[in-house]
């Protein structure tokens, strides 16, 4: 059977009717983060690190990453800000804000950075497969098995942090800390940074128990530390929070909403598409256009629409 442009014009708008009658009641959006009491987290305190780097050498062994370009013991590693990649899944930076320690004398402050395993986590909401997921136990699982390489995950990550590798046409995937996952759910041990770090800037445990230690660092010592977590209500929480001696803006830190990311996106999309109204607009739409352009093209050139017509029959 086949259908003019009359006969499809008709159908846009019969879809549209059937969009409008047919409705679906919108919810509201709903957290899906992990419960404080079951998520694990870490708690990184930038006055403690000392850019020893070894939690980078760890983070490269135990996922069996390339070799780093730069020997640890390179310092001038530090002279450019770097960022998590393909082959570095967290990164320690240095920044010169001006911070004054205990002694009197002007420290750098070093900060590590990696996948902040948001507890309502952008990238799983824009993942279309369901290969980013955020777990129970708090981390943020990717599983390379259901990717499509659609790479929206990394468009929708505030922090920017998942990486993907152009470099394999074949069997691509995307990149980013596991927070060693598989090391607290089935060995009992935290992840391979926290382990390692000689100075305990490094902190692993339950999210809860974290805040409560953070707050007591700050209130014990309020000359040294800023009263700020960041993490603790950024994007609507983080799994990897920090702990500062001076404002987090002068240590590369984005100043975020509190709210989820998802939060405004998935609301904005449930009530687009609850009632059929984008599918069934965008629809009849099309069909007015195609009907309008026929029609023009009838009326400039009728020879040629009565050759078609012969055509067809």
């Amino acid at each position: 059977m086949q259908l003019n442009r009359r006969d499809f014009l008709k159908l846009g708008i019969a879809g549209a009717a059937a969009g409008v009658a047919a409705p679906q009641r919108v919810q509201a959006w709903e957290s899906r983060a992990p419960a404080d009491s079951e998520s694990f987290s870490c708690l990184t305190d930038i006055t403690r690190c000392i850019g020893c780097r070894k939690c980078e050498k760890a983070c490269n062994e135990i996922n069996q990453l390339p070799a780093p370009m730069q020997a640890l013991d390179d310092l001038t590693v530090f002279d450019r800000e770097r960022r998590p990649d393909v082959q570095n899944f967290t990164v320690v930076n240095r920044y010169h804000s001006g911070r004054i320690d205990e002694n009197g004398k002007i420290v750098p402050d070093y900060v590590k950075v990696q996948c902040m395993h948001c507890l309502d986590p952008a990238c799983v909401s824009a993942c279309i497969t369901g290969a980013m997921s955020k777990q129970e136990n708090g981390a943020v699982h990717y599983d390379a098995a259901k990717c499509i390489g659609c790479r929206y995950c990394m468009v929708a990550c505030p922090f920017e942090i998942p990486a993907y590798e152009y470099h394999k046409p074949i069997t691509p995937q995307v990149m980013k800390c596991t927070m060693c996952e598989e090391e607290f759910t089935r060995k009992q041990r935290p992840p391979a940074c926290a382990s390692v770090c000689p100075t305990e800037a490094i902190t692993f445990g339950k999210r809860s128990t974290l805040l409560e230690v953070a707050r007591k660092r700050v209130q014990r010592y309020p000359a040294r530390y800023q009263t700020h977590i960041y993490g603790e209500n950024e994007v609507g929480g983080t799994a990897w929070m920090y702990l500062s001696g001076v404002p987090f803006a002068k240590l590369g830190f984005l100043q975020l909403p509190h709210k989820p990311m998802p939060r405004l996106s998935e609301t904005l999309q449930h009530s687009l598409f609850s009632y059929l109204w984008s599918p069934a607009l965008l629809f009849t739409v099309l069909s007015v256009v195609l009907f309008k352009k026929g029609r023009h093209e009838g009326l400039d050139n009728p020879q040629a629409g009565r050759q078609k017509g012969g055509c067809d029959e």
